[in-house]
């Protein structure tokens, strides 16, 4: 369910039409029910190989296989684009994980 199923392994740059989500589509795929990193570099994420969701409000929720990480963040913000919630978190997150 997590691996991309874009045709031909395109991310959503290539497949989307219009300006539906909040964050970058250039290296994300997309799974059956979310979004997964492809290219962490063209992403801009920290984690290949996550997949994740984010819902109205600034909800979002990830899973990061490698790290054995599950992350889930309900909050209350609208638009959820007034803040970074998401990035942050995912800064935070990441910052304290301690090899």
């Amino acid at each position: 369910m997590h691996q991309n199923h874009l045709k031909d392994g395109k991310d959503l740059t290539q497949m989307a039409i219009g300006g539906f989500s909040e964050t970058a589509n250039e290296g994300v795929g997309f799974g059956l029910g979310f979004a997964t990193t492809l290219d962490t570099v063209k992403s801009g994420s920290i984690a290949a190989g996550d997949f994740y969701w984010g819902g109205a409000a600034s909800t979002i929720f990830w899973v990061d296989p490698k790290e054995d990480l599950v992350v889930i963040f309900m909050t209350q913000l609208m638009p959820s684009a007034t803040f970074n919630f998401r990035g942050q978190l995912r800064n935070i997150v990441y910052s304290a994980i301690v090899e």
